[in-house]
């Protein structure tokens, strides 16, 4: 008689127990690692060299249903950044969400001009000095190409997504998004080899499922010729003038 208490407990804790594991294998499913390879494909310029996998990016956006509140990205993310220094930005490409504002640095001993006057995010910072710093909200999703309006040299692109499931290749064109749900995705491409014409059309649907996903191998024709560009006035760049207080700072 004593054991039949005991039996009736294990009875009860039977179900739950089995219930419990189905729904930690149902969500250790939907937590899907996806990854894949960049390959850049020379141009006939280039043919013959290795060309440079890094810094493509790809992002996946959720088809019909949008992301849970708790999938968001979260555009108050501190320590968002593009450094100036040594006449370069710091890092050369940057992801961010929608709704954050990047901080523009200077720590060159002299002044810079921050603009952006293509695509995504519009903005001019105007000549600031040394030891000095101006904020640029991204409030919408958009590729923004930046430029220093003193040095034709500094390049940098802000990539504002509102998606957390994106990847920036590393030096071999290896790709990992960790934590993308079960389901349907877009799948986009941006690199600044190639055109963006070519890029749109790399876009498509793909499904995510299972303990881990592949996008295969994402090959790129490197068609993009030197980004050549004009100063935040249209016109050509004035040659360097060292003694001038708006190129350095003594």
């Amino acid at each position: 008689m004593k054991a039949t208490p005991h039996r009736r407990i294990s009875l009860l804790k039977f179900p739950a127990f089995f219930l419990l594991l189905l729904l930690s294998g149902w969500a250790s499913g939907q937590a899907v690692r996806v990854t894949g390879r960049v390959e850049i494909r020379s141009n006939e310029a280039h043919k013959g060299k290795p060309s440079d996998a890094s810094g493509v990016v790809v992002w996946l956006t959720p088809v019909g249903n949008s992301l849970p509140p708790s999938a968001k990205p979260d555009p108050s993310s501190p320590h968002l950044r593009l450094v100036q220094k040594n006449k370069h930005f710091e890092p050369h490409v940057l992801v961010v969400p929608v709704g954050a504002s990047v901080e523009f640095p200077n720590r060159d001993p002299f002044f810079h001009n921050v603009f952006s006057l293509f695509e995504g995010k519009r903005f001019d910072l105007g000549l600031y000095e040394a030891g000095t710093t101006r904020d640029v909200h991204f409030d919408k999703p958009g590729i923004s190409y930046i430029f220093c309006n003193i040095h034709a040299e500094m390049s940098a692109v802000v990539i504002a997504l509102d998606t957390p499931y994106y990847a920036i290749s590393g030096p071999r064109g290896e790709l990992s998004i960790a934590n993308v749900p079960s389901g349907r995705y877009q799948l986009r491409v941006w690199s600044e080899v190639s055109l963006p014409d070519e890029l749109k059309e790399m876009t498509r649907e793909v499904t995510i499922s299972g303990t881990s996903a592949s996008l295969g191998t994402l090959q790129i024709a490197e068609t993009q010729l030197a980004h050549v560009h004009k100063n935040k006035y249209g016109r050509d760049y004035d040659r360097p003038a060292p003694s001038s207080p708006a190129y350095e700072q003594r």
